[in-house]
């Protein structure tokens, strides 16, 4: 499969489709040739911060059209960039710097989860700066003192020579480095290369049956996979991407009605839920939306799946090692496939499911530890060997530490994490199974379950729970709601209602959801 690397897919698309548009956010756009413009301003500054070609640089931004500006222009000029997960801390921040060796920073003054960036990375540094980083980079209409301000920015732009601006880049040479999303302590570092990401960005265009012609409406951050590949993808054919810097229901639906959006990206039902029980969900016309991409239980699917009933509802399975996708449903799989499975894997790419404590296979439909191999994976962890060894089988395939099954079709069904499977009195649960039940009932939006100790069950079910907008439910109801259709050691022991989730990128905290259960059920407060 031949596909160009990330910055002469940009320069292709400018020169396929000039005027056509590439980026949409409520109150500013891109064409084609508006973004290729602006991305070869921004390599000629970092050119001019001194910036080298094949050094890293950080992109700690929310979405928006800078961040795009800034990672383009990295690959014109020849830079590697690091996507920097804009709900990290400052630990988390002085991690990454120094673990990627970041030249540079780039930021924003756009306001992000309540604390300027400016302000986050001061913190992180304030008892020194990893030897590497030489630059910080505020663009936007502040100057915080110790950054590169806009004005600044741009000067470095005019006063380097666009001739001394251009990108190298080879097929085996990283394209991007992305950080796991952090709901373990210590995020890590993976290095897609610009085949791997390009190859996996063509099979998602040619599964989603993208075209010019695409407006497609994904919320998700540009700093995730679930927001830089699907923009890569249509980079590749030529479509729109809708998109928006602060997630909002109102905001989402409006730009789904108004942009016309053909396609909707959600994801996560966190996401998906907030706008088809928005008010004013039942009214709009999203009639044009062709496709929904997301990754709730099957019961939950069919709800999204009769709130967009001109829409085909499909699923995906993938991890950011695999270059963020390795299947999605095909769009004219039937119903139950689209829904209970994730469909059939990207061309070259390998999965096996695997006993993960004999090591041996499993027969089709038995689940077990989904193992991959394949084109699209990266290059292993930055800077840490001893876990790529320990995640790579004697095979030389990724230990994903995701279970699941594989059809007699090919299909994948992604069953839950290793990790997310509970030992209630000697019996495995999947906490997936429960989530799927509760969401079974009227006034449930959303349910996590999570496992905490017990004495005499080694562990037990606890649920989190909120609810759909106008509707209520007590503890007890709910969990007479799953006695009733459980088996008894699969019924949540308790149930705490919440209307905000701890959050990653996209993904619920779980392990922050544990430790909340844990002091709760010891008593401390």
């Amino acid at each position: 499969m031949s596909v160009p690397t990330v910055g002469r897919a940009l320069v292709r698309g400018a020169e396929l489709w000039p005027d056509a548009e590439v980026a949409v956010y409520p109150d500013r756009r891109h064409t084609y040739s508006a973004l290729l413009r602006r991305s070869r301003l921004a390599a000629r500054s970092l050119v001019g911060l001194g910036i080298e070609p094949g050094e890293r640089i950080g992109i700690l931004m929310p979405n928006c059209l800078e961040f795009l500006e800034v990672f383009f222009g990295a690959h014109l000029a020849g830079i590697v960039p690091v996507t920097v997960n804009a709900r990290y801390k400052p630990k988390e921040l002085r991690h990454v710097a120094a673990d990627a060796e970041l030249a540079a920073i780039v930021t924003t003054d756009l306001v992000s989860e309540y604390v300027p960036f400016a302000d986050l990375l001061r913190r992180a540094f304030a008892e020194g700066t990893p030897p590497s980083l030489r630059t910080l980079v505020s663009l936007g209409t502040s100057s915080p003192k110790g950054f590169v301000d806009q004005d600044g920015w741009d000067a470095a732009a005019k006063a380097t020579d666009p001739a001394s601006v251009e990108d190298r880049a080879e097929h085996e040479d990283t394209a991007v480095i992305m950080y796991t999303s952090g709901t373990t302590s210590s995020p890590r570092g993976c290095p897609l290369s610009h085949g791997a990401l390009m190859r996996t960005a063509e099979c998602v265009a040619e599964r989603l049956e993208l075209t010019e012609r695409e407006r497609f409406w994904d919320p998700l951050p540009l700093f995730h996979m679930a927001g830089l590949l699907p923009t890569l993808a249509n980079v590749l054919r030529g479509g729109a991407m809708l998109s928006l810097t602060h997630i909002d229901a109102d905001t989402a639906l409006r730009q789904l009605t108004e942009e016309k959006a053909t396609f909707a990206y959600p994801a996560f039902p966190t996401i998906t839920q907030s706008i088809i029980h928005h008010p004013g969900f039942a009214t709009a016309d999203v009639s044009r939306v062709r496709a929904v991409l997301d990754s709730s239980p099957a019961e939950t699917l069919r709800q999204v799946q009769a709130a967009f009933p001109h829409a085909k509802v499909i699923s995906s399975y993938g991890l950011t090692e695999a270059g963020g996708v390795i299947t999605y449903s095909h769009l004219d799989d039937p119903l139950e496939a689209r829904i209970t499975t994730s469909g059939r894997p990207f061309p070259g790419m390998r999965v096996a499911i695997v006993d993960p404590v004999t090591e041996q296979e499993c027969p089709l439909g038995m689940t077990g530890e989904i193992r991959l191999s394949g084109p699209g994976m990266f290059d292993g962890y930055l800077n840490d060997p001893r876990t790529t060894a320990e995640r790579t089988d004697a095979h030389g395939r990724l230990r994903t530490g995701d279970l699941g099954s594989v059809d007699e079709d090919g299909r994948i069904t992604y069953t839950s994490r290793l990790k997310d499977m509970l030992k209630v009195g000697g019996e495995n649960v999947a906490a997936a199974e429960i989530e799927s039940h509760l969401a079974q009932h009227p006034a449930v939006k959303l349910a996590a379950v999570v496992g905490v100790a017990d004495p005499r069950l080694q562990e037990v079910p606890v649920a989190f729970v909120e609810l759909a907008p106008g509707c209520a439910a007590e503890e007890d109801e709910l969990i007479a709601f799953c006695r009733g259709e459980l088996a008894g050691f699969k019924v949540p022991r308790k149930v705490w209602f919440r209307t905000e989730w701890p959050m990653s990128a996209t993904k619920i905290q779980k392990y922050r959801l544990r430790e909340f259960a844990a002091k709760e059920r010891s008593g401390q407060r």
